[in-house]
């Protein structure tokens, strides 16, 4: 019981219901044995008094009858005459002041025991009353006789109220976690209702937020798994066709060369597909190791320049006139610039510039080719975005390039940016920490 949460709730209000009691009866007990003994002594004056008017009117009879009425009280009555008690157990304290005409209102031992003692002269000379009564000792036993009533009260009420509240407390928890069933068997059409309060509403939005989360990525991965399908089958297919075609005899011995190399490039492109679903498959499991060194960005991009400049005559390569260095992993740079750069030659028109630039502590890769929108830019470096947006349309990737280079250089420390080019293509601007 003590670990489900109905469980530490009635145990949580119990023990309030028991505490609550306690301190009830703690400061109860003295407060009610004060207020009955601050009542006995008021009366044990008032009968003082009235004890003195009727003792010194009446008869002896009538004296002895009053005696034994105030002893029927639990009053005790002692007579003074001439300076003398009539019965032991009075103290001499008393009975001196008595005598000597001093009213008496006081606390003292007689017969051994607290008493309360309320004294008052008589109109004889050295005579006097004194009344005394016990003080209450048994208040605080019949006080906390009646508190084991009021905590197993208290108990039960605790129990109650804590079933209740459990349940109350309980109920949107367990929606939650039945959702969360539903959507662990694959269901990601749940909802729960915002009910309750505040908290439990706050629940029911993240479930919800959850569920609608999990059904958007299922989405986007069952068109990534798509669009990569169809990167795969294109090479494949190309590869399969001319090895049937060598099989059969199609492709003579001097066609043979021009049909090797069809099939190397295919390969090679085949190659570079799965290679970057592994390194992106690693950067989302963090585990691609990363070496950060010193490493100039000018001799960085000089070199980079130099190996693209072979695939496109149109590249330009803007350079500062001194060194650039940032902390960063060289190898892993160079990769994002030649992706960057493959994505850009895929869709470059015949004439139109490429730019390699290194601006500050950020490397930019620019082109003069058709472009990004402004919607693009805002999903450009997820996944397969912009290979569902314009697959059919004008030639597309895998749609894997600029989510690994995105990831790459977060990985790196540093921050990749999409924007407009002043060519009239899209720029792509790599910014490392010094």
């Amino acid at each position: 019981m003590r670990k489900t949460l109905t469980g530490q709730v009635v145990l949580v209000t119990v023990a309030t219901a028991v505490v609550a009691v306690l301190i009830t009866a703690a400061v109860a007990i003295p407060v009610t044995v004060r207020s009955v003994n601050t009542q006995l002594r008021a009366e044990l004056q008032d009968k003082s008094a009235l004890a003195v008017e009727l003792l010194a009117t009446e008869r002896p009879t009538a004296r002895e009858r009053i005696v034994t009425s105030l002893r029927r009280d639990g009053i005790s009555v002692y007579l003074i005459r001439r300076g003398a008690v009539d019965h032991a157990g009075l103290p001499d304290r008393v009975v001196r002041q008595v005598a000597s005409g001093v009213l008496v209102d006081s606390r003292a031992m007689v017969d051994g025991r607290a008493a309360f003692v309320a004294g008052r002269p008589l109109s004889g000379v050295n005579s006097g009353v004194v009344l005394t009564r016990e003080v209450a000792s048994g208040t605080a036993a019949q006080v906390l006789s009646t508190v084991w009533i009021a905590l197993l009260a208290g108990l039960l009420g605790g129990i109650l109220a804590g079933a209740l509240l459990a349940r109350f407390i309980a109920r949107p928890i367990r929606r939650a976690a039945g959702a969360a069933s539903r959507l662990t068997a694959g269901d990601r059409s749940v909802r729960i209702a915002r009910s309750g309060p505040a908290e439990a509403a706050e629940l029911a939005d993240a479930v919800n937020q959850l569920a609608s989360a999990l059904q958007v990525s299922e989405g986007r991965e069952r068109d990534f798994l798509l669009s990569v399908s169809h990167e795969l089958r294109t090479p494949l297919a190309t590869l399969r066709g001319y090895a049937e075609a060598l099989a059969d005899g199609v492709v003579g011995a001097d066609d043979a060369a021009k049909a090797g190399v069809i099939m190397l490039a295919e390969a090679e492109r085949l190659d570079r597909l799965i290679s970057d679903l592994l390194v992106l498959s690693r950067l989302e499991a963090a585990d691609l190791p990363i070496d950060l060194a010193p490493v100039d960005l000018v001799e960085l991009v000089g070199a980079a320049g130099e190996a693209w400049t072979a695939r496109c005559p149109t590249l330009v390569v803007e350079l500062p006139d001194r060194p650039v260095i940032v902390r960063t992993d060289a190898g892993r740079v160079r990769q994002v610039i030649d992706g960057l750069c493959e994505n850009a030659l895929r869709m470059l028109p015949e004439g139109k510039p490429l730019v390699l630039a290194v601006r500050d502590n950020a490397v930019e890769v620019r082109d003069g080719g058709p472009g990004l929108t402004d919607e693009d830019l805002k999903v450009a470096f997820d996944r397969g975005a912009l290979n569902r947006r314009y697959r059919g349309i004008r030639k597309v990737g895998s749609g894997l390039g600029l989510a690994l280079a995105e990831r790459l250089v977060t990985r790196l420390g540093g921050r990749i940016t999409a924007g407009h080019a002043p060519e009239g293509g899209a720029m792509f601007r790599v910014e490392l920490p010094y």
